[in-house]
């Protein structure tokens, strides 16, 4: 990687100083591999170098941005976003933030060309091969890793220069007994080189997720009413992140698109619940040291025993609501910094599974996610779990499929009567204003006294 001139960038920030109130520049390079494998035959392999040059410029409260590929055109760049601030007039400003001086270098121990594709393929196929069991009619995996240098370089002086690697592997299997098809998935990633995929058990991976699908065949469909529910940690780092942490984004609250507009200091959920975004996680698929604006990434507490504390915000929305950045602005180069969570989770309690369930007569167990929708402004949402159980007496019994948990955000917050003890960090991907970042979402087993369950019946 090469074309990171430090001196061409100083140069264009130089002249930007003495002609506006803020300018930025944003270049990164990249090597990308993606691997696709449907059916255990290779169906895509793509790699390829990115470059790309973001320069942002504010001036009499207005945004001017633009961006190139060409490392000569750095200056064309800086002028074009300089006209494009002139040309507007609005209301901006940035709130203060410290000006980082430093060299962020990865943790990965195998860098993306320290093995060929086909090292890569021939270890992927593990996985392809454990999954083939009877009753299993497709499968399909996706491999992608990124490995960037990026600099960022402010008016006010900020410079940080960041090395990255980023790997996920994600596979699904498709089961068929002739009268009804169900799925299995998972995924693995990282802020890791190639390691974290040698050090996976691949086999049991491949052999996990075709069983998940083989065993929903059989499972019975949901009922429908309210009752009792108890969330698995990947779905408890789904409904956390869609229903609560979207509604936490500054920019989402300025539109007046948030139930938790002016809601800072008020109690909006069960004193049982903490609910954290942090991007200092390393172990986190959202893990960053300094956000796309050059502020620190923090652990922001958003809610603390069902309080909200803060919000998430960049420098321009946190100026809006008189607080300091919480380091969330995030967006590939090419784009303007929105924004965005990173690793998003309820923190744990004291109660086992099994205390969870054992004074509960009835009620369902809720596992994984299908998706699902999440009115940010109105404060409700529907999702879809991967399957369930029913409780009875204080046990798990019917297997149950194709069920959905539809509510309002802050009842079921509120409605949190037991918090478990364990802990997941789920792998995520979050789209937002056409913008995609990688993310971590997750927490304990959960247990929330009323929720309406849909299904079949």
């Amino acid at each position: 990687m090469t074309q990171l001139d430090e001196d061409i960038f100083h140069s264009v920030l130089k002249k930007l100083e003495n002609t506006v109130d803020y300018a930025d520049i944003r270049a990164g390079e990249s090597i990308n591999n993606s691997i696709v494998m449907k059916d255990s035959k290779i169906d895509n392999v793509d790699t390829g170098n990115d470059f790309s040059i973001g320069i942002r410029v504010l001036q009499n409260g207005a945004w001017g941005f633009a961006y190139t590929t060409d490392i000569n055109k750095v200056q064309e760049a800086a002028d074009k976003a300089t006209m494009l601030a002139n040309q507007l007039s609005s209301d901006v400003e940035l709130s203060q933030t410290k000006a980082n001086e430093d060299r962020v270098k990865t943790n990965a121990k195998i860098q993306i060309e320290d093995l060929t594709i086909e090292d890569k393929i021939n270890l992927i196929k593990e996985a392809d091969d454990a999954a083939k069991l009877d009753g299993i009619v497709s499968t399909n995996i996706s491999f992608s890793e990124s490995q960037s240098n990026s600099i960022l370089l402010s008016t006010d002086g900020t410079n940080i220069q960041s090395e990255n690697n980023r790997i996920v592997l994600s596979m699904n299997s498709v089961a068929d007994n002739g009268q009804v098809m169900q799925f299995g998935h998972e995924s693995i990633g990282g802020v890791q080189g190639f390691e974290l995929i040698e050090n996976s058990d691949l086999e049991s991976f491949g052999r996990r997720i075709s069983e998940k699908a083989l065993s929903l065949l059989d499972a019975k469909q949901a009922p429908s009413g309210d009752f009792p529910v108890i969330f698995d940690p990947e779905l408890t780092g789904v409904f956390i992140h869609e229903a609560l942490g979207h509604a936490s984004e500054a920019d989402i609250i300025l539109r007046n698109d948030s139930i938790l507009k002016d809601k800072i200091g008020q109690k909006i959920g069960s004193e049982l619940i903490t609910v954290v975004d942090d991007a200092t996680r390393k172990d986190g698929f959202g893990h960053f040291a300094y956000d796309v604006e050059g502020s620190n990434s923090n652990k922001n507490v958003l809610v603390e025993n069902g309080v909200l504390k803060t919000v998430l915000s960049s420098r321009e929305s946190a100026k809006k609501l008189g607080l300091e950045s919480s380091g969330n602005a995030r967006s590939s180069i090419k784009n303007q910094p929105l924004v965005r969570m990173s690793n998003t989770y309820i923190k744990p309690g004291d109660s086992s599974f099994d205390e969870m369930i054992e004074d509960m007569d009835e009620g369902i167990y809720l596992k994984g996610s299908r998706g699902g929708q999440v009115d940010t402004g109105k404060g409700i949402f529907q999702f879809n779990a991967v399957e369930a159980y029913k409780i009875e007496n204080g046990e798990l019994s019917t297997h149950l499929r194709d069920v959905s948990l539809s509510g309002s955000t802050l009842d079921i917050l509120n409605n949190v009567d037991a918090v478990g003890s364990d802990f997941k960090l789920n792998v995520g991907f979050c789209g937002k204003d056409g913008q995609t970042v990688p993310v971590g979402d997750g927490g304990p087993h959960i247990r929330v006294s009323k929720a309406t369950v849909g299904g079949a019946q």
